[in-house]
């Protein structure tokens, strides 16, 4: 049933460019109307170049926070009045929150990854982790699992290697830890997996249409370990299938995408989110778009 919209109505938003597949909108909506709050999210297509204006325009509209997507992340920082530290280390934010015309930013992207992880029982302090990838998601990955204590390397094409670089720089600055830089191909997949507790694919291969390509040779993976592929469309990637027929524990990418909008969520009602529910739209919505 459609929720009736008043003028006591709380929006919240989530700005990007694209937005039309987005599954924000159904998680938290459905967790509006579970929890009975008074709020409604929409999607806003904001091109880069409207960037400087749309901040103006949402905080003249005294939203109260919004989702920031591709390709805002990093670009948002300047337009807000500051920066939550772990946003700042990642310099970059996905969620914000508007107290009284004050914009702050956050990155649960990284909070998310962190809590998707624990509800499976894997605790990162004192584990070794191989992290496939060096763009936006590995920078929050790489941090929040530096900031839990983590031994990190990284894995990336050779062609991107300095963002790899970049990342070990940032979070041996932050952290004072050092980070292996490696580049992706079997022979270094190999040693970094070796003792690894827990595997990380933070990139885009095995997504929907390429849900063929693994990042992580099925030879490779063991039952000591967790495998985590932030790709959640298809929700089963064939890394995860194979890591599973290995014996691994497994998280899928709607884990996190869940409990960074649950994160979110808390942020802005000050109510703790219905996390399963969420996630069950997620599902919902990814189930839809296939057939």
């Amino acid at each position: 049933m459609n929720k009736e919209i008043s003028g006591k109505t709380q929006v919240c938003a989530l700005i990007g460019d694209p937005v039309e597949h987005t599954m924000s909108p159904a998680m938290h909506n459905a967790a509006c109307a579970e929890l009975g709050l008074d709020y409604a999210y929409i999607p806003l297509l904001v091109r880069p170049e409207c960037l400087s204006d749309a901040v103006c325009g949402l905080r003249a509209l005294n939203v109260r926070g919004f989702n920031v997507t591709i390709p805002h992340k990093v670009k948002i920082v300047p337009h807000l009045d500051g920066l939550d530290p772990m946003a700042e280390r990642i310099g970059a934010v996905n969620t914000v929150v508007n107290n009284g015309g004050e914009l702050t930013g956050y990155n649960t992207d990284a909070a998310g990854f962190l809590a998707a992880l624990r509800e499976r029982g894997c605790v990162p302090r004192g584990q070794r982790v191989a992290l496939v990838g060096a763009g936006g998601a590995a920078r929050a990955i790489a941090h929040v699992l530096a900031e839990n204590g983590a031994e990190i390397t990284i894995l990336n094409r050779r062609k991107e290697m300095d963002w790899a670089h970049e990342i070990a720089g940032l979070v041996a600055d932050n952290f004072k830890k050092k980070v292996e830089v490696l580049e992706l191909n079997e022979t270094n997949l190999k040693k970094a997996l070796h003792g690894a507790a827990l595997v990380v694919n933070a990139t885009s291969l095995g997504m929907t249409p390429h849900a063929d390509a693994t990042p992580v040779p099925a030879a490779l993976l063991n039952a000591d370990q967790t495998v985590f592929d932030i790709v959640y469309n298809p929700v089963e990637t064939r890394l995860l299938r194979e890591a599973a027929a290995a014996g691994a524990v497994t998280v899928n990418g709607v884990d996190m995408l869940a409990w960074q909008g649950a994160l979110a969520f808390r942020m802005w009602t000050g109510r703790d989110a219905p996390v399963d529910l969420m996630r069950r739209e997620a599902m919902r919505m990814l189930k839809d778009n296939e057939e």
